[in-house]
Protein backbone atom coordinates (compact mmCIF):
# COMPACT_ATOMS: atom_id res chain seq x y z
CA UNK A 1 0.00 0.00 0.00
CA UNK A 2 1.24 3.46 -0.83
CA UNK A 3 2.12 5.49 2.23
CA UNK A 4 0.79 8.69 0.67
CA UNK A 5 -2.79 7.41 0.92
CA UNK A 6 -2.40 6.93 4.67
CA UNK A 7 -0.92 10.42 4.99
CA UNK A 8 -3.84 11.98 3.07
CA UNK A 9 -6.33 10.02 5.18
CA UNK A 10 -4.69 11.22 8.41
CA UNK A 11 -4.51 14.79 7.10
CA UNK A 12 -8.25 14.60 6.35
CA UNK A 13 -8.94 13.37 9.88
CA UNK A 14 -6.86 16.21 11.32
CA UNK A 15 -8.47 18.83 9.08
CA UNK A 16 -12.05 17.98 9.91
CA UNK A 17 -11.31 17.41 13.58
CA UNK A 18 -9.93 20.95 13.70
CA UNK A 19 -12.84 22.30 11.65
CA UNK A 20 -15.48 20.72 13.86
CA UNK A 21 -13.77 22.09 16.97
CA UNK A 22 -13.64 25.47 15.26
CA UNK A 23 -17.41 25.41 14.78
CA UNK A 24 -17.88 24.46 18.42
CA UNK A 25 -15.81 27.43 19.56
CA UNK A 26 -17.75 29.72 17.20
CA UNK A 27 -21.03 28.45 18.67
CA UNK A 28 -19.75 29.19 22.18
CA UNK A 29 -18.52 32.71 21.21
CA UNK A 30 -14.90 31.83 21.98
CA UNK A 31 -13.21 34.17 19.52
CA UNK A 32 -9.51 33.39 19.94
CA UNK A 33 -9.76 29.59 19.92
CA UNK A 34 -12.11 29.82 16.91
CA UNK A 35 -9.63 32.02 15.05
CA UNK A 36 -6.72 29.70 15.86
CA UNK A 37 -8.60 26.59 14.72
CA UNK A 38 -9.76 28.40 11.57
CA UNK A 39 -6.15 29.23 10.72
CA UNK A 40 -4.95 25.67 11.35
CA UNK A 41 -7.80 24.17 9.33
CA UNK A 42 -7.04 26.39 6.37
CA UNK A 43 -3.32 25.61 6.45
CA UNK A 44 -3.87 21.84 6.59
CA UNK A 45 -6.49 21.80 3.83
CA UNK A 46 -4.56 24.00 1.42
CA UNK A 47 -1.28 22.15 1.97
CA UNK A 48 -2.93 18.82 1.25
CA UNK A 49 -4.79 20.04 -1.82
CA UNK A 50 -1.68 21.76 -3.17
CA UNK A 51 0.28 18.55 -2.67
CA UNK A 52 -2.36 16.40 -4.38
CA UNK A 53 -2.61 18.75 -7.35
CA UNK A 54 1.11 19.30 -7.90
CA UNK A 55 2.80 16.07 -6.86
CA UNK A 56 0.53 13.28 -8.08
CA UNK A 57 -0.49 12.13 -11.53
CA UNK A 58 -4.16 12.09 -12.53
CA UNK A 59 -4.73 8.43 -11.61
CA UNK A 60 -3.26 8.69 -8.12
CA UNK A 61 -4.83 12.12 -7.50
CA UNK A 62 -8.38 10.72 -7.70
CA UNK A 63 -7.55 7.95 -5.23
CA UNK A 64 -5.77 10.42 -2.93
CA UNK A 65 -8.81 12.73 -2.97
CA UNK A 66 -11.06 9.81 -2.03
CA UNK A 67 -8.80 8.84 0.89
CA UNK A 68 -8.64 12.49 1.95
CA UNK A 69 -12.45 12.71 1.89
CA UNK A 70 -12.71 9.48 3.90
CA UNK A 71 -10.34 10.99 6.45
CA UNK A 72 -12.48 14.13 6.61
CA UNK A 73 -15.58 12.04 7.33
CA UNK A 74 -13.69 10.15 10.04
CA UNK A 75 -12.49 13.43 11.54
CA UNK A 76 -16.06 14.64 11.82
CA UNK A 77 -17.11 11.50 13.69
CA UNK A 78 -14.13 11.73 16.07
CA UNK A 79 -14.68 15.43 16.77
CA UNK A 80 -18.38 14.89 17.40
CA UNK A 81 -17.58 12.16 19.91
CA UNK A 82 -15.10 14.25 21.90
CA UNK A 83 -16.06 16.85 24.47
CA UNK A 84 -13.33 19.38 23.63
CA UNK A 85 -14.76 22.89 23.69
CA UNK A 86 -17.64 22.00 26.01
CA UNK A 87 -17.89 22.46 29.74
CA UNK A 88 -18.75 19.34 31.65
Amino acid sequence: MDYYLIIYFLAGVLQDFLLTLNWRFIAKDKTWPAAAFSFLTTVVSLLVLYNILTKLDSQRSIIAILFYALGIATGTVLAMKTKIGFKK
